[in-house]
């Protein structure tokens, strides 16, 4: 099967097993896991922060992050596409007893007038506005991503209302790949950021929760509280830091495959219409009488999975484990339909 359901499903590389195999190990809670320890300095470095924490995945991270910088009856602001706010089960409210204030932006991306507008003012029956989070690249925005030059402005805001700023960069170098801006940029205007190891960069498992020092160890101490202390974690952070060093570049491959299927998608008859396609997602809805249901088992039948994203809509994720020839399979089914 030529899986584009997700590139969460991505399998572990030749190379990267034989690091995990012969990875150096220790007890991670005692913070003596060696492999770890190198991996979150990585991350760190490679942002300009001065501190990770490795995690075993992205919504952690995230709910982490949320946690840290918030207190009860604070609230998060996002767009209404979030995966803080639709792929989290509501762990904003769950774990940190705050509540989500929703900006309707373009394709997962807000603006800094709508952030500066959605700030409330302090009253006793308004929760205090104290983070803003935004997702790069937007899942359900159809991969869609930020440039510095966007994010500078909504920066600017934060700073001067006094809110914390947050990157869900579950799939940031699928963006970097395309914009050719620098992961130390991305850190001079984040105060804390999430990065997958575990999607295009091919990992098994884990994600990284990025920020200072004194951000770090109180995330460390929620983690432990989350259940996400991990003992001889090395021989997974070992992957990490395979993927960081041998699997960043290769995301362009992703990008330009799913641009090339978009592409193609557009000019099909039965196609409604095409998300923006800017990184490795593609988004698209279907015409009637065609279902995301009835369309996937077509492709099922023809050996293509993948996922729906509504009743008419229907998403393809490019990764590692999608070849150039499996790409010219499915666009070849595709013109068939």
């Amino acid at each position: 099967m030529i899986n584009l359901i997700s590139d969460t499903v991505t399998k572990p590389t030749p190379g990267m097993l034989q690091a995990m195999l012969q990875a150096e190990v220790g007890d991670d809670v005692f913070g003596q896991d060696p492999t770890v320890n190198a991996l979150e300095a990585k991350a760190a470095k490679m942002f300009g922060k001065e501190a990770a924490l490795f995690c075993p995945s992205g919504t952690m991270t995230n709910q982490i992050a949320i946690k840290v910088h918030t207190q009860p009856l604070d609230e998060v602001i996002c767009d209404e596409y979030s995966h803080i706010y639709q792929y989290e089960v509501g762990g904003y409210a769950f774990n940190s007893g705050i509540g989500v204030n929703l900006i309707k932006g373009t394709n997962g991306k807000i603006t800094a007038e709508q952030v500066a507008s959605a700030i409330k003012p302090v009253y006793d029956w308004l929760p205090i506005s104290k983070l803003v989070v935004l997702e790069n690249t937007c899942n359900k925005g159809g991969g869609s991503f930020y440039t510095l030059d966007e994010i500078r402005p909504i920066q600017q805001v934060c700073q001067e209302r006094g809110l914390g700023l947050h990157l869900d960069g579950a799939r940031v170098f699928n963006a970097l790949v395309e914009t050719g801006e620098s992961t130390q940029a991305v850190g001079e205007v984040f105060d804390s950021i999430s990065i997958c190891l575990s999607k295009g960069l091919g990992a098994p498992v884990g994600s990284l929760l990025i920020g200072s020092q004194a951000f770090i160890r109180q995330a460390r101490r929620v983690r432990k509280a989350m259940g996400g202390g991990m003992r001889q974690a090395g021989f997974l952070a070992a992957a990490g830091i395979y993927a960081l060093d041998h699997q960043v570049l290769r995301l362009k491959e992703d990008n330009d495959r799913a641009k090339l299927l978009g592409e193609t998608l557009s000019r099909q008859a039965y196609v409604d219409n095409v998300r923006p396609v800017q990184s490795n997602i593609v988004i698209f809805d279907l015409k009637a009488p065609w279902t995301a249901e009835s369309y996937l088992a077509h492709l099922a039948e023809r050996g293509i999975n993948a996922s729906a994203f509504g009743p008419q809509t229907v998403r393809f994720v490019t990764h590692l484990d999608v070849t150039a020839s499996m790409i010219d399979q499915v666009l070849e089914e595709v013109t068939k339909v």
